[in-house]
């Protein structure tokens, strides 16, 4: 009977694990081009693997790797094929392991596994077969040449819409050895960069300024066992011509394995080398595959969403093939971009018959160094409850590294303290030159961007502020490293809008001795605004964590409580005969379709489910006309966040519906293009943290379960809250049970 007892307790227990972790995702039937590929990576690298007419395809990429013209670059192709061929027949699966973090592709007889190490910059490719087969692995690159780049592949770029004359994707470096080949794209001297600095007036300060694009060195070096050089090819994938080099193994065996090799760096060539053989060396394949396993089994303990139930089902796993998707960027020296991410691929597959879009898998809309901070802040918010605060460290070192020529900037056009960190923010620190504007009035500030979307819009920075305090108050991160970016931040907008009123008059605060933020941004909406709601509401908010954080240095506790009552209160407005939040006491246009005066909902949680006040929230989001008219899922919308945090449940389960459904390609979490591109990843972020809201929510301390999420549907969650806590839950026949809140050591 204790035999029979324990063996049912080791089945219970084994069930929980199954249920404990997300399901695999397999295809049963090969693709017909990128557009069908399936993201496989891990620590700072991303390929789409597919399977086209028996080959077995991925595109590679990794964070930084920025050219000349601050395109983030593939670094390549990889073909492999196989002697027997992969069979495409009934036992064909590609399959991506999700628990595990590898893609594996098998015809019965024959199976491929693709991963990707998390802890160095090197890829993996195993085959195992029943019999004795050859490998034939081919590298492709279609930057053997300089290419001009042209009117539509410019949004690539940081010059954007404004490119220079005889603009150029400059050619790659490729040596092929007998038994190797290394690829190698160096910058030059002249970079992006260096015209943003003289089209800014900013050249007394080039010298002093980070540039993290100057000679950056980047690419790899590709090996395997028993492969020998057999020649080179040429051919056309897509609408783009390659250059190939195809290696093969010179005996047949039942075991064969093929090995990528990262490396960027700054500087010389040999340099660059010297990082590429260490990395080489460092590889130990057994212990290696060990350790990145072991970290995508405790990644997926984190947290999870699961469910069986047809109605949520599908944005159930979409929301853990999107979190897959963040995961691949983990530990990356560069922040995972909005607008496709690592994941992006041969752009006429994602505007299928444009001629403009026939480009090369280097395209992305709105560019590769520059960092639209309305987007990627909604890559990175729902990684606090997904227990991912480790993965934050890279859209916080971004602002880090950059904050010395952010505060250059307003020492040189302004001559006062605070760091100015633009909305579309090059990862120099410096506004996009495009977007700064090539023709402006010779008498224009030149601290300013003359750009009707982006004027005056610069208070974005303060929700990656928040961030880091909220990683301190979930996980107990250490922040103090970045306090010094935080305080520089809020002290800009103390400095600049003061600044502004002197040059108008002769007070620098109102008859109540509060700043006169105008003009200012609404997000990119509500232009020339007049205390703006979420610069006023963010402002406070950060401030008072900075206050709380500092709450043990009197003196800079009283200089920023000082700064707490000089900020304007958040204006509301009348209509429909209802009080509502305003997007600014004033503003003169309506220039984009963002929803500013629910910022105050999300992200700083002022009004919301168990808070004061919730009904001046809910009456902003039925009655304000401007919500009403804006409300979407596409794109960066945002909601289904809103709706979410005021306990709309219906409302919000329509919308999840609509975000987190099934994208239009055959991997259903490769959303977009929206108003970005494919795979849209503010779209998934924003999917992500609405889910997140559904199904729980904290105020001050308490835990709400199911706050907004139907009782019809049931699901299972585990999920992060603040204080180091985990909270299990389950939602079954409209009944809430399994409920665990446990505490973790710090």
């Amino acid at each position: 009977m204790v035999k029979r007892l324990f063996s049912l307790l080791l089945f219970v227990v084994a069930t929980l694990n199954v249920m404990a972790q997300p399901a695999d995702y397999t295809w049963t039937t090969p693709s017909k081009n990128a557009s069908e590929s399936m993201p496989c990576g891990g620590g700072s690298i991303g390929m789409n693997v597919w399977v086209e007419e028996g080959d077995i395809l991925f595109y590679l990429s990794r964070s930084g790797a920025f050219d000349e013209n601050n395109t983030l670059l593939k670094q390549g192709r990889v073909r492999i094929k196989l002697t027997p061929a992969l069979e495409c027949g009934e036992a064909f699966r590609q399959t991506l392991c999700l628990n595990d973090g590898y893609v594996e592709i098998t015809d019965g007889q024959k199976t491929v596994e693709i991963w990707a190490d998390v802890f160095k910059p090197v890829v993996h490719v195993d085959v195992k077969a029943k019999g004795a087969v050859v490998m034939e692995a081919t590298y492709e690159n279609w930057r053997t040449k300089d290419i001009k780049i042209g009117k539509r592949e410019r949004m690539q770029t940081s010059y954007k819409f404004a490119p220079p004359k005889g603009l150029v994707t400059r050619h790659d470096s490729i040596i092929s050895n007998s038994a190797d080949i290394v690829f190698l794209h160096h910058n030059g001297d002249s970079t992006n960069f260096d015209a943003t600095i003289k089209q800014q007036q900013m050249d007394v300060l080039k010298d002093k300024l980070y540039n993290p694009i100057h000679r950056l060195a980047f690419g790899g070096r590709m090996t395997g066992t028993s492969l020998q050089y057999v020649g080179m090819n040429t051919g056309r994938y897509a609408s783009t011509d390659f250059v190939g080099w195809t290696y093969k193994t010179t005996k047949k065996s039942s075991r064969q394995s093929l090995q990528i090799v990262l490396a960027e760096k700054q500087g010389a060539v040999e340099e660059w080398m010297t990082v590429l053989n260490e990395t080489a060396a460092a590889v130990n394949k057994k212990k290696d595959q060990k350790a990145s396993r072991q970290w995508w089994n405790e990644f997926w303990q984190r947290s999870y969403v699961i469910s069986n139930d047809p109605d949520c089902r599908d944005i159930t796993t979409n929301y853990n093939l999107f979190r897959y998707m963040l995961g691949c960027n983990a530990y990356g020296k560069w922040p995972t971009k909005f607008n496709g991410g690592l994941f992006t691929f041969d752009p006429e597959y994602v505007k299928v018959g444009e001629a403009e879009y026939q480009l090369s898998a280097d395209f992305r809309n709105w560019g590769g160094g520059v960092h639209t901070a309305q987007n990627q802040r909604l890559v990175y918010w729902p990684m606090l409850k997904n227990g991912d605060a480790d993965m934050m460290k890279p859209q916080l070192d971004f602002y880090l590294r950059i904050l010395k020529n952010a505060e250059e900037r307003s020492r040189l056009y302004w001559g006062h303290e605070g760091a100015c960190y633009t909305e579309q923010i090059e990862n120099y620190g410096l506004p996009n030159f495009a977007e700064y504007g090539k023709k402006r009035p010779a008498d224009f500030d030149p601290g300013l961007e003359y750009n009707a979307w982006l004027e005056y819009c610069w208070d974005t920075i303060l929700e990656f502020c928040e961030m880091a305090f909220e990683m301190n108050r979930y996980e107990g991160k250490d922040i103090s490293e970045y306090i010094p970016m935080i305080e520089s931040a809020v002290t800009f907008f103390d400095e600049h809008y003061q600044y502004l009123a002197r040059r108008r008059g002769a007070k620098a605060l109102d008859e109540n001795g509060k700043l006169v933020m105008y003009p200012g941004s609404a997000c990119e909406t509500f232009k020339m605004a007049y205390n703006s709601t979420p610069t006023v509401t963010g402002l406070r908010v950060v401030t008072e964590s900075l206050i709380d954080y500092l709450k043990d240095d009197t003196v800079a506790v009283a200089r920023y409580k000082a700064l707490l009552s000089r900020i304007p209160e958040m204006p509301t407005r009348i209509v429909e005969g209802k009080q509502v939040i305003a997007p600014a006491a004033m503003w003169e246009r309506v220039n984009n379709v963002e929803n500013p005066m629910l910022y105050p909902v999300f992200p700083w949680r002022i009004y919301g489910i168990e808070r004061d006040n919730l009904q001046l929230a809910l009456d902003t989001y039925w009655h304000d006309p401007y919500s009403k008219k804006f409300r979407s899922h596409i794109g960066w919308k945002q909601d289904c966040i809103w709706a979410a945090c005021l306990g709309l449940t219906d409302e919000a389960a329509r919308l999840a519906q609509l975000k987190l459904g099934n994208g239009p390609h055959r991997f259903p979490a490769f959303w977009g293009p929206g108003y970005d591109w494919t795979p849209d990843h503010n779209w998934g972020g924003s999917g992500m943290i609405g889910m997140q809201e559904m199904l729980m929510q904290e105020v001050d301390g308490r835990i709400i379960l199911f706050p907004a999420w139907p009782k019809n549907w049931d699901v299972t969650f585990r999920l992060r809250a603040s204080g180091n806590r985990v909270v299990e839950a389950t939602m079954k026949d409209g009944k809430v049970e399994n409920v665990r809140i446990e505490g973790l050591k710090d």
